[in-house]
C-alpha cells in the first residue's frame, strides 16, 4: 500500500506514510484520506487523477511522477 498502513510498521514509516498522504491530499484537493489509503501502486494514483481532474494520461502521470520524486512508500 502506498499510504495505507500494514500493521507492525515503525513509528518512523507511519509518520512517513502519512506526511505523504497530507502532501498528496493538498496536492490534488478531490483525493480523500480513503482514497489515498487505497493505492497500491503509482498507476492506481495516476489513474485517479486522471479521472478526477479530467486530464490526459500523459500529464496526469507527469504530474503525478513529478509529485512522487524522491519518496520513499
Amino acid at each position: 500500500m502506498m499510504f495505507g498502513f500494514r500493521g507492525g510498521e515503525s513509528n518512523e514509516t507511519v509518520a512517513r506514510k502519512t506526511g505523504y498522504r497530507d502532501d498528496a491530499k493538498r496536492q490534488w484537493s478531490c483525493l480523500t484520506t480513503l482514497d489515498l489509503s487505497q493505492f497500491k501502486n503509482e498507476e492506481q494514483l495516476i489513474a485517479l487523477v486522471k479521472v478526477r481532474y479530467s486530464l490526459p494520461y500523459e500529464i496526469a502521470k507527469a504530474d503525478v511522477e513529478s509529485w512522487m520524486a524522491g519518496k520513499q512508500f
